[in-house]
């Protein structure tokens, strides 16, 4: 199992005092590229970044160092809209994961409805897989979104791991583990790549190693609030430590 790292809060941390800044500048700190380095050097095998249309933390020049400077894989999450479908059909990032995106959510929640956006998604997902962008799809783990899914041509679907992550009972918590599980091999018998995310921390993504078919997790928030103490590169490799 692959660990891809989300490094979309280093970024906010730097807009809370550069809110208007739009081009990277070595003086604003902290500095993306150095925590994509630093992430890299730790032994993680992405870097998972959401280009928002609000622009609220990542922005356009950072996608372009990035792919420039990191020679890991680069994972562009987006919203199904034109103006970032462009981008990203110019940047060409390593995999496109497709999500839901609402102005007034802090961070993703809940997964894209493909059952019922199947046909505008399956365009998208065209143009990027066209493009030699392996494109992934974030879901709630459920039947129908999954064969939804199969329907677009996307080669990956990321589950979405947030109502297992907020289970408030350890009922609740083996209950979406299980649909976690049956909705990953299901993904897999129908020939797609398996990716999960969302409120994953150091002590809950145990649980993932008893889903052998999961490919990547996709980890953010959590690790760079431990990085907060203990440094970004310590805190991919304990989380790495975990997820081996």
């Amino acid at each position: 199992m692959l660990l891809g790292v989300n490094i979309d809060h280093v970024a906010t941390i730097r807009q809370a005092r550069y809110k208007d800044l739009k081009k990277v500048r070595p003086w604003a700190e902290p500095d993306l590229l150095a925590a994509a380095r630093d992430v890299a050097a730790a032994g993680a095998h992405s870097i998972t970044v959401h280009l928002r249309e609000d622009r609220r933390h990542v922005q356009d020049s950072d996608l372009a160092l990035l792919k420039r400077k990191i020679d890991l894989d680069l994972n562009l999450e987006m919203a199904d809209v034109p103006e970032i479908l462009r981008i990203a059909l110019k940047l060409r990032p390593d995999e496109v994961c497709l999500v839901p995106e609402h102005r007034q959510e802090v961070t993703t929640e809940g997964g894209l409805d493909v059952h019922r956006r199947w046909r505008s998604l399956r365009r998208a997902v065209g143009r990027l897989e066209s493009a030699g962008i392996r494109t992934s799809l974030f879901i709630d783990p459920d039947r129908w979104q999954i064969e939804a899914a199969f329907r677009t041509g996307a080669s990956c679907v990321e589950l979405h791991t947030g109502r297992f992550a907020n289970a408030r009972t350890p009922g609740g918590r083996r209950r979406q583990f299980i649909k976690l599980r049956q909705a990953a091999a299901l993904a897999r018998a129908g020939g797609l790549q398996v990716n999960a995310g969302h409120g994953l921390h150091y002590d809950n993504v145990r649980w993932m190693r008893r889903i052998p078919l999961l490919h990547t997790l996709n980890i953010g928030h959590s690790i760079v609030s431990r990085a907060v103490f203990i440094g970004l590169r310590q805190a991919v490799r304990e989380m790495l430590a975990l997820i081996r």
